[in-house]
């Protein structure tokens, strides 16, 4: 899942990120409202985190002309701000969930959970493709039954294709949805997950079919039929 985090304060972005890197996020940080905008309208966010009180566009206004833009991804706006008339002004502009610093880190998870959890999001919480499951609430895959052991980047890789079953993913995009945008990775570096991904996925089960296929000069994809 990637998350763009739109404050201004950098101790408090730098915690915010460190924090959900470790619960396997890709995490985007903008430190002004403009920036943030731009980041935003882009797409590619399963998630926003947005701060009020920012320089050059403030909180409340990015929040209004994204929804405006009809730019539907989930917000969760922090705010030293506690009077009721602010977290009213930013619920009624399209926030999906608002908190008032400080908070825990552990209920900011929370919350930044549920605001995703939309009835879609819900009712496939689980993605399977032939004998694969993706369990995206837990971080969790398996293949037939048992458990397989990915890293982050491998995790995002994968549940980024299963998301997009029978499709083609192009390389550019999975750079764009897995890696931060001031990361400098190159195409081949994607090629050397996708051969990871194999090596635990498709390769230990040989009597199933093979999962991950490469669609040579467009990208890959996850698809139960062979290619």
């Amino acid at each position: 899942m990637r998350v763009l985090v739109v404050e201004d304060e950098h101790r408090i972005a730098g915690s915010i990120k460190k924090g959900l890197e470790q619960e396997k996020y890709v995490v985007d940080l903008a430190f002004d409202g403009k920036t943030g905008l731009n980041m935003a309208l882009d797409g590619g966010f399963d998630v926003i985190v947005l701060d009020l009180m920012l320089p050059q566009v403030d909180g409340l206004s990015v929040c209004k002309t994204l929804r405006d833009n009809s730019v539907d991804t989930p917000i969760l706006i922090l705010t030293a701000k506690g009077q009721i008339t602010d977290k009213v002004k930013g619920l009624d502009l399209g926030a999906d969930d608002y908190m008032v610093k400080p908070f825990s880190f552990e209920e900011f998870l929370s919350r930044l959970k549920a605001i995703t959890r939309r009835p879609k999001a819900l009712a496939n919480k689980t993605i399977t493709v032939n004998d694969l499951e993706i369990d995206t609430e837990g971080f969790v895959v398996k293949r037939q039954g048992k458990e397989i052991q990915l890293s982050s980047k491998e995790y995002s890789i994968i549940e980024l294709l299963a998301k997009h079953k029978g499709q083609v993913v192009s390389k550019e995009k999975i750079i764009d949805r897995v890696w931060n945008y001031d990361t400098d990775v190159l195409p081949n570096t994607v090629e050397v997950f996708i051969k990871n991904l194999r090596r635990k996925i498709d390769n230990p089960f040989p009597k199933s079919d093979p999962l991950i296929h490469t669609i040579r000069g467009f990208g890959y994809k996850l698809d139960d039929k062979n290619v």
